[in-house]
């Protein structure tokens, strides 16, 4: 399980820059004119885990596997588009199979750039995207409608949700987000939301796009974005994809020195996948050895079985018993040697709840 993230965003805002940045590849094109996205540009990206690092370091692991962001790279959307204007609504498909999306928008001046709208506006461009994504959730469940209340003639459990469905169609239809229909979490709206993974349902970051001169403190445009988002429940990434793009290539010392100048403890990269990993209850556990050390992610609130389950199904469904060590316990006393004899090696069963940065070995019967 990893997380995925589709980057949205007007035309010419910056978002295939700030995908070269953060995947630290030139993969997508950059150009000062609207769609040169034309199609999505996909890459898989390793989360930086220090800790995982230092477990390798500690058991001289030929291997190092992080845990991973799926990024991917989306034509600009434009007024219009989920009734085909610009590249039309193909893009839209793209966005529903992400986890979240991260929607770019432009919080700087520059002559030199041209605007699709013509002036710089991040809340109205803000506004015109979520505009498309309703819609494009609006016009897929008024095609699914007419099925959906022929099939309820002579389907009790169809008939049940069809008032539910009745519902949120309405509620589409004026301009709402479906994650803010009311009934989304009954019986048969969850069923419903299921079903149709809807694109106003998914978590949204809103990434400001800034100059250097607005990292440390907001501009007006960041200040905007940030009163937007704290009113829609969502969060906020401030990033300057030209000082992201000046990172590629540099050592990890090199981007440390260079992000300081600046005043910045993370890079861009890091920043989105933090909060990403929060805003959808990500974390992850470790697991070490000779061979290899490597980093799991899975949601907040998961238990050692459904832990183990993300190695493979076999660890779930024969499940014994999770040996656990907390990291901090295990770099300090040196390995689980160590923390065995000092007792900070805790065996847990089917309903420990797996904590962040745990180390962890599970015992299953095959």
């Amino acid at each position: 399980m990893g997380l995925s993230v589709g980057i949205v965003g007007l035309p010419n805002v910056g978002k295939s820059t700030i995908f070269n940045a953060l995947t630290r590849e030139q993969n997508a094109e950059a150009a000062n004119y609207p769609f040169c996205t034309i199609e999505p540009n996909k890459a898989v990206v390793p989360v930086p885990d220090p800790r995982l690092d230092r477990l390798a370091e500690m058991a001289h692991s030929k291997k190092i596997t992080h845990a991973t962001v799926d990024f991917v790279d989306i034509a600009g959307l434009v007024k219009g588009a989920s009734q085909g204007e610009g590249l039309g609504n193909k893009f839209l498909t793209n966005i529903r199979e992400t986890d979240a999306i991260l929607q770019v928008v432009r919080c700087f001046d520059d002559d030199h750039v041209v605007h699709v709208d013509g002036s710089i506006d991040p809340v109205r461009d803000i506004e015109i995207v979520e505009a498309e994504l309703i819609m494009a959730d609006f016009q897929m469940m008024e095609n699914r409608l007419g099925r959906v209340q022929k099939a309820a003639r002579g389907d009790k459990a169809i008939a049940t949700t069809l008032p539910v469905f009745e519902k949120l169609f309405a509620h589409l239809g004026e301009g709402k987000m479906a994650h803010s229909f009311e009934e989304r979490d009954s019986e048969a709206g969850k069923q419903i939301f299921k079903e149709m993974q809807f694109l106003t349902d998914k978590k949204v970051i809103y990434c400001c796009n800034v100059d250097e001169g607005s990292l440390i403190e907001d501009n007006d445009y960041v200040s905007a974005v940030k009163a937007y988002a704290a009113a829609h429940d969502a969060e906020v990434v401030k990033i300057c994809a030209k000082m992201e793009e000046d990172l590629n290539g540099m050592s990890d010392e090199e981007r440390s020195e260079f992000l300081a100048e600046y005043g910045v403890k993370e890079s861009g990269l890091d920043k989105i996948i933090h909060t990403g990993y929060r805003t959808l209850g990500l974390i992850s556990y470790l697991t070490q050895g000779p061979k290899e050390s490597r980093a799991w992610t899975i949601h907040q609130g998961d238990t050692a079985p459904r832990a183990a389950g993300v190695i493979h199904t076999d660890f779930e469904r024969g499940f014994i018993r999770a040996q656990v060590i907390t990291y901090d316990d295990f770099v300090a006393k040196g390995g689980e040697a160590a923390c065995r004899e000092a007792g900070l090696l805790r065996t847990e069963g089917k309903e420990y709840i797996v904590k962040d940065g745990d180390v962890i070995e599970f015992l299953f019967n095959v």
